[in-house]
């Protein structure tokens, strides 16, 4: 039966002079026949490669694309694997994908991403490989936490891919121990371990972080938990416009002052435990254009706040009481970027944990 088979892969690579839909048609019957063979090596081919990678082409950016990729060990599609990869790192292909490509010793090129200048595509790759979860994929991510030298999102987003597995979560708890952790990420790394399923790390972060506390200087739980409650979104408005101070820095359909980005729409745009995050640790994934820059002053002066505009001249930098200030560079000695947003931290100790829960209720409702 094995001559047979292989007789039938032989005369279906010869060109077909039908058309594009008979050489599909004869591709996939190609794709087939090496499906049921596993025997043949389609790399040492490349009349039978070329066969399989018209096929692929009809599948790129679907689950089918990796299974053939794995199944039929293709070569050469690394790059095609870790596009798909990052499209949906938080998907059972996108999972796939980046298991096949460290499976295949490509672990350097999720690095090189992860190194690159695109910081959106850098947070994806570390995404992905908290959702592979493996040992490989543990390797990356741990270096990255305690790397002062990157910047706060990609560290915090490292400790998050490192808290979806036991492995990440126990070197978590070590780095921790080890007194190791950047106490910028004190609040991600709590959160993360403080919902663990094993008792013992819950146990053993205690003893070394909390999660911050609300009014009532009572600890909230994990943001996971929080945000499988519901809340009153009334009274989230009310809190919104007055105690939460909200109103102060963000505009909602027209009201508001524009320090912050606009919330009109953002029930349509963050996760219930994003808003929870961007309340209790701000600084954690700053928005692009909502950087905070510190200017020093020749007269010693600091003047710190969101760089609304810049010419030749001049720099206009908004504080956080929306107050515009044009500042003339002959005066400026240095300007730096701040890693720590001009949103206030600690707003959750200005309400209970039932308010910080309304007003995200009612924060939810806005969308397009």
């Amino acid at each position: 039966m094995r001559w047979i088979a292989s007789l039938l892969i032989l005369l279906s690579v010869a060109q077909t002079t039908g058309g594009d839909d008979a050489q599909a048609a004869k591709d996939a019957t190609i794709v087939e026949t090496l499906l049921r063979l596993k025997t043949v090596d389609v790399n040492s081919n490349q009349k039978l490669k070329d066969a399989v990678l018209r096929h692929l082409e009809l599948h790129k950016g679907t689950p089918k694309y990796v299974d053939l990729v794995d199944g039929l060990n293709v070569r050469g599609v690394e790059e095609e694997l870790l596009q798909l990869a990052l499209a949906v790192p938080a998907s059972t292909e996108g999972v796939h994908a980046g298991t096949l490509l460290l499976k295949r010793g490509q672990a350097e090129l999720i690095a090189a991403k992860i190194d690159g200048d695109d910081e959106d595509a850098a947070t994806k790759a570390i995404s992905l490989l908290g959702y592979v979860g493996n040992q490989d994929a543990m390797e990356i991510l741990k270096p990255l936490v305690i790397d002062t030298q990157r910047s706060r999102p990609l560290r915090t987003a490292a400790a998050n891919a490192l808290g979806r597995s036991r492995l990440g979560e126990r070197y978590l708890l070590g780095v921790v121990e080890d007194g190791r952790l950047p106490t910028d990420l004190n609040f991600t790394v709590a959160n993360a371990l403080y919902a663990s399923t094993d008792d013992s790390i819950r146990s053993k972060i205690a003893k070394h972080l909390t999660l911050p506390a609300t009014a009532g200087s009572k600890p909230l739980p994990p943001v996971a938990e929080l945000a499988n409650r519901s809340g009153d979104a009334a009274h989230g408005r009310e809190l919104f416009m007055t105690t939460a101070t909200c109103i102060k820095c963000h505009k909602v359909r027209g009201e508001g002052k524009e320090v912050g980005p606009d919330l009109s729409e953002i029930g349509s745009k963050l996760s219930r435990e994003a808003m929870f995050v961007s309340i209790l640790d701000p600084s954690a994934g700053i928005s692009h254009n909502y950087e905070t820059y510190s200017a020093l002053l020749d007269s010693g002066n600091i003047v710190a706040g969101l760089k609304v505009s810049e010419t030749d001249d001049s720099i206009t930098i908004r504080s956080a009481e929306s107050i515009d200030k044009v500042i003339s560079k002959v005066e400026i000695d240095e300007i730096v970027k701040s890693s720590v947003s001009l949103m206030p931290a600690d707003l959750q100790k200005t309400m209970s944990e039932q308010d910080l829960i309304d007003v995200i209720e009612f924060i939810s409702t806005l969308k397009k």
